[in-house]
This record gives C-alpha cells, sequence and structure tokens, in this order.
C-alpha cells in the first residue's frame, strides 16, 4: 500500500464525517417532527369528532338558552383571553428551545418561575374584572342578567386556560408535543365530557358544564406541572435571574400579534352581521371552519417545528434548518392537496351535510380552500421569522394585512355578500404568505422549494381525476357522504401510490425508509 493510498484511506472517512453527521441528525430531527405531529393530529381528530357528539348531547340536554348563556359568557373570555397571556406561551417555545439547547438553565429558570408569577397577576386583575364588570355588560351589552350567576367560575375558565396554554408552550419548547397532545386531547376532552354527563344529569345543568371544565382545566394544570417537572434540572442557583430584554420585547410583538388575529377572525363575521343578516353569518360561519380544518398537517407540524426552528437557529445549524425547512414543506404541501382537492370537488355536497340553506356557501369553501393552499405551500414561514428573533417583521406585516382586510371587507360584502367577505380573507391570506415568505428569503437565506415540488404534479393528477370520475357518480351514493369519504379515501392511495413511484428523493426515501423500519419493528415485536 502507497503512502497516498494509506493517507487516502484514513482522510475519507474523516471528511465524510460531517456529511454522515447531518443526515444522522437530519433523520433525528425529521423522525421526532414526524411522530410528534402524528400524535398532535391524532389529537386533533379525536377531540373534533368527540366533540361533535359532545355538542349534540349538550343541545338536547341543554338547550338554546343554556347554550347561548355560555356562548355569551366564552366571548368575554376569548376577548380578554387575548391579553391575560402576555404574548408569554409564545415566548415559552421559542426561549425554552433556545435556553435548553444552550444550557442555560438559571435564564430557564427564572423564565419559567417569573412568567407563572406575572400569569397568576394577570389573570387575577382580569378575573376581578370579569367578576365586578361583568353584570354591566351582561345587563347592557347582552341584556340579560341570567349570565350574572357564572361570571366568577368563566373567570376561573380564563385564567386556567391561560395557564395551561402556556405551560403546554412549555412543553412544545421542550419538544415534548405528544405528552401534551395526551394530556389536552385524550386525558381532559374525555374528562370533561363524562364530568359534565354527570353533573348535569345530576341536576346542576349549566352549572354543571361549566364546572366540568373548571375541573377537567385543574387536573390538566397539575399533569402539566409533572411532566415538565421531569425536564427541569435540579440544580438550583442562589438568584432567580430576571427576564431578559430580549424576553420582554418578544412577548410584547407576540401579545400585538395575537391582537391582530383576533382582529383578522372576527373582522369578517362582524362586518357580514352588519351589512347582511345572521342567516348569511351563519352560511359564512360554517364554510369557514371547514377551511379552517384544510391546513391541519400545517398546523400539526408547526407545533413541534417551532421549537426546532428556535433551537437550529440558536445554534447556527441553518443549512439543517433549510433541508428541514424544504422537506417538511414538501411533505405538508403533499398530504393536504387530496384533502383539498376532495373540498373543492365535492363542495356543494360537503356543504348540503349541514343542511340546504348551507348549500349556498359552497362558493366560500372553494375560495377559502384556494387560499389555504397557498398557506401550506410556503410552509411554515411565519414561525420562522417568529422563533428566529424577527417578530418585529412578523407584526409589521400582520399590520398592513389587518388593515387591507377590513378595508377589502368593508368593500367587498355591500357588493358581493359572503363572496367578498370569503375573496378577502383568501387574498390576506396570500398576500401576508407571500410577504413571509419574501422576508424569510431575505433575512434567513432560506426557501422551501426545490425542483423535487415538480415530481408531485403526477401524483396530484392521478388523485383530482380520481376524485373527478367520484364525483360523477355522486347521485348513486346514498347518503351522499359516503361518495365524499370514498373519495377522500380513493385519492390518497391514488396519489401516496403514485408519489412513491415519481415523487420521492433522496430526502424523501430517508425519511420513508426510517418510517417503513419503525413500522416493521413495531409490529413484528408485536407478533414476535
Amino acid at each position: 500500500m502507497s503512502a497516498s493510498a494509506s493517507i487516502e484511506s484514513i482522510t475519507l472517512p474523516s471528511a465524510a464525517k460531517p456529511v454522515c453527521a447531518e443526515s444522522w441528525q437530519f433523520q433525528q430531527q425529521i423522525g421526532h417532527i414526524s411522530r410528534q405531529s402524528a400524535v398532535y393530529f391524532a389529537g386533533t381528530i379525536f377531540t373534533a369528532l368527540s366533540g361533535y357528539l359532545f355538542k349534540v348531547y349538550l343541545a338536547r340536554a341543554l338547550g338554546a338558552t343554556a347554550l347561548g348563556l355560555y356562548a355569551l359568557g366564552m366571548t368575554l373570555v376569548g376577548f380578554l383571553g387575548v391579553f391575560n397571556a402576555l404574548g408569554l406561551p409564545q415566548s415559552a417555545v421559542r426561549f425554552v428551545a433556545s435556553y435548553t439547547v444552550l444550557g442555560k438553565t438559571d435564564l430557564l429558570r427564572g423564565f419559567l418561575v417569573r412568567s407563572t408569577i406575572l400569569l397568576l397577576v394577570s389573570n387575577a386583575v382580569l378575573g376581578a374584572l370579569v367578576v365586578l364588570a361583568g353584570p354591566w355588560i351582561a345587563s347592557h351589552v347582552y341584556h340579560t342578567s341570567a349570565l350574572n350567576p357564572y361570571l366568577a367560575w368563566f373567570a376561573v375558565i380564563m385564567a386556567s386556560g391561560a395557564l395551561n396554554v402556556f405551560l403546554g408552550q412549555v412543553l412544545a419548547g421542550f419538544k415534548d408535543v405528544a405528552r401534551r397532545t395526551v394530556i389536552s386531547n385524550f386525558v381532559a376532552g374525555p374528562l370533561t365530557i363524562v364530568l359534565t354527563i354527570v353533573l348535569v344529569q345530576g341536576g346542576l345543568r349549566l352549572r354543571g358544564y361549566i364546572v366540568a371544565q373548571v375541573v377537567s382545566g385543574c387536573v390538566v394544570l397539575l399533569l402539566l406541572l409533572v411532566s415538565i417537572g421531569k425536564f427541569i434540572p435540579r440544580t438550583v442557583s442562589g438568584q432567580l435571574p430576571l427576564l431578559e430584554q430580549e424576553v420582554i420585547a418578544f412577548s410584547g410583538i407576540a401579545l400585538g400579534v395575537a391582537f391582530l388575529e383576533f382582529v383578522m377572525a372576527q373582522a369578517d363575521k362582524v362586518l357580514i352581521g352588519i351589512y347582511l343578516n345572521a342567516r348569511e353569518v351563519g352560511i359564512y360561519a360554517v364554510a369557514a371552519a371547514l377551511v379552517a380544518f384544510t391546513p391541519i398537517v400545517l398546523q400539526s407540524v408547526n407545533q413541534i417545528f417551532s421549537p426546532v426552528i428556535a433551537e437550529l437557529y440558536s445554534s447556527g445549524q441553518l443549512e439543517l434548518l433549510r433541508r428541514i425547512f424544504q422537506t417538511l414543506t414538501k411533505w405538508i404541501l403533499g398530504l393536504t392537496l387530496p384533502l383539498a382537492a376532495a373540498m373543492i370537488v365535492f363542495a356543494p355536497a360537503i356543504m348540503r351535510i349541514f343542511g340546504g340553506d348551507f348549500e349556498a356557501g359552497w362558493a366560500i369553501l372553494v375560495i377559502g380552500t384556494l387560499g389555504q393552499l397557498v398557506n401550506c405551500a410556503v410552509g411554515s414561514v411565519g414561525y420562522l421569522l417568529l422563533m428566529s428573533g424577527h417578530q418585529g417583521t412578523l407584526i409589521r406585516i400582520q399590520i398592513v394585512v389587518a388593515c387591507v382586510m377590513v378595508l377589502l371587507n368593508a368593500v367587498l360584502i355591500p357588493q358581493w355578500g359572503i363572496i367578498g367577505a370569503s375573496v378577502s380573507a383568501a387574498v390576506t391570506n396570500v398576500v401576508s404568505n407571500f410577504w413571509y415568505l419574501r422576508s424569510v428569503r431575505r433575512k434567513l437565506g432560506l426557501s422551501p422549494h426545490n425542483r423535487g415540488y415538480l415530481r408531485l404534479m403526477p401524483a396530484v393528477a392521478t388523485a383530482v381525476m380520481l376524485l373527478l370520475a367520484i364525483a360523477k357518480m355522486l347521485h348513486s351514493f346514498h347518503p351522499e357522504w359516503m361518495a365524499i369519504v370514498a373519495g377522500v379515501f380513493v385519492a390518497y392511495a391514488g396519489f401516496s401510490a403514485v408519489a412513491v413511484l415519481v415523487g420521492f428523493d433522496e430526502d424523501d426515501r430517508l425519511i420513508a425508509g426510517a418510517v417503513w423500519r419503525r413500522i416493521r419493528t413495531t409490529f413484528g415485536g408485536a407478533l414476535a
């Protein structure tokens, strides 16, 4: 063996180590994100299905008047809930992840303790406002004093909700969304349902439903505290650090973002109520709720990807972040396209499920779904800005977009009705996401797209053709919802088959291989 050959045999493996290390990190991060997101997705589906059946029970057991009182009380809680969290839940995702990866244990403990104290104080003040000012609001705004006996309970719901959201985001910062989902969805939901049935059947009626939520919230609070305690190092320093100025500034921006999101979520419904009537609001609300379900894969990924962004950005691993960002966005778009195509193709039939009056809202479903496809196509661009310290850019964009949305609604709703509201929402969705994408490219040098996206086209075409074929046979299905379910299943099957054959690149095959090995190991162990 020559000297040069000897040197080569030593240096080549060494040179390959960074590549292997990056691939290993990539596979580890993607595997963790996919597992956590899958649990969150399952929890969301479970909550949606059980929640629908539970609402049917409540409507029959309590009646419209009691549920109306509850809805009025929750509107008050929802409005104050924009402010009572002080922007700290989003701060928890970013700074818990950042402090953990950088080993800043004292700052982590200081953040957790001082943030919890701030939340207790803010909710005590706002809770007192609910109890003291609530009767005046109930009488002069809602025109019903029957809400007054429940105001103190609603204040407790508000406080426990704020603490639970914060602690849940702390768990997300520790990259344990799965545990949070189990507690919040698979424990809290069934517990609330069971307690409500017991208390309502026991004669407490609306008070029983509210008490069940309070008890469930306290149980969730306890479980979250125990879960977080497992992640916190036991070493204690002599002095608890103050919140960093960066945390305070970030929380202020996050509070502003939450308020703007509240405005954008409610402005269209308020203006429809002003310019049109309650019937149009009801049709629009149902269609908008369905549209909001379209980006469920993106929402599931965001729950765990956001702390990963903070971790990788803090440690300077931008190339790994880019690779994960591109791969996740491709999978998000791919897993969303069959669902979105089904919602567009079956839009009239989907709206008919809710009753004949709602079929008129099928165009809102189509327009809104197209807007959400753009949201999924650009990926987690908003979270990339928020979790990388560019929250100022994010809120400036949202301020402009919120103003544009309100203006568009004011102009288009009187002209086009609820179609105008859906166009306004879709336009602002597209504009904001492309603006976020431009900012991410300029400030972080990251882009979610590459040539691999073109490989999705045959799979998309296959899914659409299968859906159109089933749509032609729609009237032969009774009830129609069976055709919709069959269409979604067939579209995903066709899309997946073609995507596996022609749509996968090297990173996709790496992920698919890891998933397949995990499935084989799991089921192989179960059968052994």
